[in-house]
């Protein structure tokens, strides 16, 4: 048996599907949430994704950064396959590509930094992968910029004071702004749960 952990064995395998199914859930609801917005600058998405990281940061930080990306990599097609048949293509392509780039991004970050207090892997590697996934998602999906993958909302591109105060500009920019703030508030929230779920394994 070579020196390379075998992820697929028990009882990693069991902590890998749970991820891969996690993260599938996740990242589809949010495909199909992310069309509906809740009051003026947010989506009901940007409740539900930022679980994603969670999810990774959990396998990260048990199995290692091998699993983690196994499920980025898997979690990724089948959220793609679940999101062409329950939102848009372009919410579809969007999705997929903000999603593995930021999700690898976590992993990478989480790995370096999983010699530190507790705490710092998952909030730096998460405030860096959300800040990633905001930008390339919403501009992907929303911008004319990304006129090249889908049609372009006109209700999305159209001018109006940011943040409902600021300098007039793309609605889908207060849109990613707000988006951002609520996954912060998330990746900080997530620390409570992420700590009870890892302390008894240190």
């Amino acid at each position: 048996m070579s020196g390379t952990r075998d992820v697929w064995r028990s009882p990693e395998r069991r902590g890998v599907l749970a991820g891969i199914a996690a993260m599938a859930a996740i990242v589809a609801a949010s495909n199909v949430l992310v069309q509906y917005p809740v009051g003026d600058f947010l989506t009901w998405g940007a409740f539900t994704y930022p679980f994603a990281f969670l999810a990774t940061d959990l396998v990260n930080r048990r199995y290692g950064p091998e699993a983690a990306r196994r499920v980025v990599y898997v979690g990724f097609a089948l959220a793609v396959a679940l999101s062409v048949w329950l939102a848009t293509p372009r919410i579809a392509v969007a999705s997929g590509a903000a999603f593995l780039t930021a999700q690898l991004l976590d992993v990478a970050v989480f790995d370096k930094l999983r010699a530190g207090s507790w705490w710092r892997a998952p909030l730096v590697s998460s405030t860096l992968g959300s800040a990633v996934d905001t930008a390339l998602f919403f501009w992907l999906a929303f911008s004319a910029g990304g006129a090249f993958v889908g049609p372009v909302e006109d209700w999305a591109v159209g001018a109006a004071p940011l943040m409902g105060f600021g300098p007039d500009a793309p609605f889908w920019v207060s849109l990613a702004l707000g988006d951002f703030g609520v996954k912060l508030a998330i990746a900080l929230a997530a620390l409570g749960p992420y700590r009870a779920l890892t302390a008894p394994a240190r």
